[in-house]
């Protein structure tokens, strides 16, 4: 096998033109076109595998929150009845990460991650979501997908036989978990562009993680759509069908923009803050013990909630994706009260499954920002429709640090452009508030005590000093 140029024998750095032919040879060397080929063949059963990952949480999902109440009655759930499932759930994901190989996945606090789980680890990560989510875990499943299709990626390489190197795992890791991502987002698009934030490479290595990520995840998105449509199965998607016209934005919304994100920025950095608190919580001492305690003390707050307003307590317990489509079907429906009391208490469960389970933080920081816009779209000269879009843009880059992916995300999600120029404001500003906030501790490592966060170093793929991405480090 024909190794890839040596960068050391290129012109000197910083000219266009040696940018251009450093990628001319990076496409013509045989590792790269056999890692996009086995990218695109990877992209198939990853995405399968995503889609009865998703089918098995909705369905779970469903028959403890609709199916089970019904059974006994009830229209929605009691107050109480998130305090056993999350009780239930805190000691599962604690055993899981004392016992299993990965401690289930990366902790949520710590952001979205496409590296550092190894193919063992897998069995860890399914259990840990499972025990998560569909008890009413306040995260998303975007995380375990990432860690399921990066492992599953790696596992069909090691199958194969298929020799590899360090800087050749990370970028099928990375395909493998674009392809898994995109099934949730329902966009391949969004699965990509994530991916390569996440992994913070710029230049030649941006088009050598980009290509395969791209790659897999559109085709598998063709594969998750084509095969539900065949079975019949539904795993739900992230969306937001707004209930209003679109208006045209006026000087009063970008205002209200700015001065939205400033806000949601500092409310989600204190959010943040809160869950790597719960996670070092949770890892100095007695974890599973204490990581029922958080999960208790978040399935109190979805009772508390329910107690205050009436309302079905998964309005907290719960990733807020189909929470997020009923506010943006009827906004006027949530009084100013119910506005209040969910996002103070899904904000505080937030944090609490930040540090203690496992999950993603996408799902709740965009249902945190357009509840927040929803608040305050009554302020003069400022929309519904501009308030939410301003309000998830701004929730998500600051619990991302993913202002390009944000943007995207939001407006996708709101299945509109209209809106376009005060989310890319609010993405922007609320991601410089966040970056100039003090960051607060570090995140504990995966089963470990908590420590400074890990850098490594920018991907090359030059095979004798060759590293993999660099991993995003914790704020």
């Amino acid at each position: 096998m024909t190794p890839p140029p040596d960068p050391s024998t290129a012109p000197a750095a910083g000219t266009q033109p040696e940018e251009a032919d450093r990628l001319r040879e990076l496409l013509r060397s045989r590792p790269y076109q056999k890692a996009l080929v086995l990218s695109a063949v990877i992209g198939v059963p990853v995405s399968l595998a995503a889609f009865f990952f998703l089918v098995a949480l909705h369905e779970l999902e469903h028959l403890l929150w609709a199916a089970l109440p019904a059974e006994f009655g009830m229209s929605v759930p009691p107050w109480w009845w998130p305090l056993p499932l999350l009780t239930v759930a805190g000691l599962a994901v604690g055993v899981v990460v004392t016992r299993l190989p990965g401690a289930g996945g990366h902790i949520p606090a710590g952001g979205l991650h496409t590296a550092g789980m190894a193919p063992a680890a897998l069995p860890g990560v399914v259990l840990a979501a499972l025990a998560s989510l569909p008890l009413g875990a306040t995260l998303g499943p975007e995380a375990p997908l990432i860690a399921l299709g990066g492992c599953l990626a790696l596992w069909f390489r090691n199958l194969a036989r298929t020799p590899g190197t360090p800087q050749g795992a990370a970028l099928l890791g990375a395909a493998g978990a674009a392809a898994a991502l995109s099934a949730i987002f329902g966009n391949p698009l969004v699965a990509a562009v994530i991916l390569i934030e996440v992994a913070g490479v710029g230049g030649p290595q941006l088009f050598a993680v980009m290509l395969p990520a791209l790659l897999s995840s559109g085709i598998g998105s063709l594969v998750f759509t084509g095969f539900g449509r065949w079975t019949g199965l539904t795993t739900g998607t992230l969306s937001a069908k707004v209930g209003l016209p679109f208006p045209r934005l006026d000087a009063g919304d970008v205002l209200w923009a700015v001065l939205m994100a400033v806000a949601v920025a500092a409310a989600v950095h204190l959010t943040l803050s809160a869950g790597r608190r719960a996670a070092v919580f949770v890892a100095t001492g007695r974890p599973v013990l204490r990581t029922a305690l958080c999960a208790l003390a978040a399935g109190g707050c979805a009772a508390v909630y329910a107690l205050a307003v009436g309302r079905s307590p998964a309005d907290v317990a719960s990733s807020g994706q189909a929470t997020l489509a009923q506010l943006a079907a009827d906004p006027h429906a949530w009084g100013v009260g119910a506005l209040v009391a969910v996002l103070l208490c899904k904000g505080v469960a937030y944090a609490l499954c930040l540090g203690s389970l496992r999950g993603g933080p996408i799902f709740p920081s965009l249902f945190l920002g357009a509840a927040l816009g929803v608040l305050l779209a009554p302020l003069p000269g400022l929309g519904v429709v501009p308030a939410m879009a301003a309000g998830m843009a701004a929730a998500s880059a600051a619990a991302l640090r993913l202002p390009v992916s944000s943007v995207i995300l939001v407006v996708l999600v709101l299945g509109s452009a209209a809106m376009i120029p005060v989310v890319i404001l609010a993405a922007v500003v609320a991601f410089v508030t966040a970056e100039l906030l003090p960051p607060g501790r570090p995140v504990p490592p995966v089963g470990g005590p908590a420590g400074p966060p890990d850098a490594r170093p920018a991907a090359t793929w030059d095979d004798e000093h060759a590293t993999g991405p660099r991993r995003r480090s914790p704020r």
